[in-house]
Order: structure tokens, then sequence, then C-alpha cells
């Protein structure tokens, strides 16, 4: 069933599921897009104040948007987002880390356009032991059902 924007209330919340990020995939990541030591060379990592390999924090936030969008805005009637606010790397993310998201919606806002409305989303990405890795706050555009 897909959600429009009459049916998304602040409060709404949704696990996202999960995803085990990979050493190979840290690596390649921050080799094309993140090149600093402690991500892409296992030495240099090992002697920075992180004591092994992290990955970029850039990774972590678009893995945790494509569970964001697999997990939640897949079953909505979204055209798409006007950006993130707030994003917070809180913990750094080792290889083998399984990520798992969940949202809740903190707001709702009907706008002046007649076909879509405007939410914000809080999106919430945790590691295995449970602990806060990332946190975003999602400003999306979802369809009126009557545009």
């Amino acid at each position: 069933m897909t959600l429009y924007f009459e049916d998304i209330e602040p409060g709404l919340t949704r696990d996202c599921g999960s995803v085990a990020v990979t050493r190979e995939e840290m690596l390649e990541f921050a080799e094309r897009y993140d090149p600093q030591p402690f991500h892409t060379d296992p030495e240099a990592a090992a002697a920075s104040m992180f004591g092994g390999l992290i990955a970029s924090g850039w990774l972590t936030a678009a893995l945790s948007a494509r569970l964001l969008v697999e997990g939640y805005m897949n079953d909505t009637a979204s055209v798409g987002g006007r950006g993130m606010d707030d994003l917070r790397w809180h913990k750094p993310v080792r290889p083998g880390t399984t990520l798992s998201v969940e949202i809740e919606v903190l707001d709702t806002r009907a706008g002046d356009n007649p076909a879509y409305g405007h939410t914000e989303t809080e999106v919430r990405t945790t590691d295995d032991e449970g602990d806060l890795v990332l946190t975003m706050v999602g400003l999306g555009l979802v369809e009126k059902r009557e545009a």
C-alpha cells in the first residue's frame, strides 16, 4: 500500500532493515570518494587515533540513505527530497559491521503546493551493538492523494 502525504503523521516509525559493511566496499568507496589514509590504508589507519580501518562517513550516509529508500520512501508516494539536515556521525564504522536504520516522522507540513506536502524524518543508524553511528533529518516531498 502506497502512503500518500495525508497518510503520514508525526510519530510514524519504520524499521528500514540492515546491511553489512564489507572491508572491500569500504576501501573501494574511500579510494574513489574519500581518500583519507584511515579509510584507505590499513597500516596508516592502525597508527591513527582510530586504531584501525574505518568506513568513510559518506559511505555510512549512503548506505543509510539506501535503507531509508528501500524501507520507507519506496512505500510512499515520494517525489524526492529537499536534502538532509543535522547529519552527524557518532561512532566509527569498522569492517564487518552490520548497520540498521530506523526512521521516525518528526513533522509534516501541507505547504502551498496542491501536488505534494513536506515531511521531516529522523534517520537513526545503529551498529550491531545497538550504538548510534549516524543521525540525520530527511526533508521529503510526498505526493498528496488528490494531486
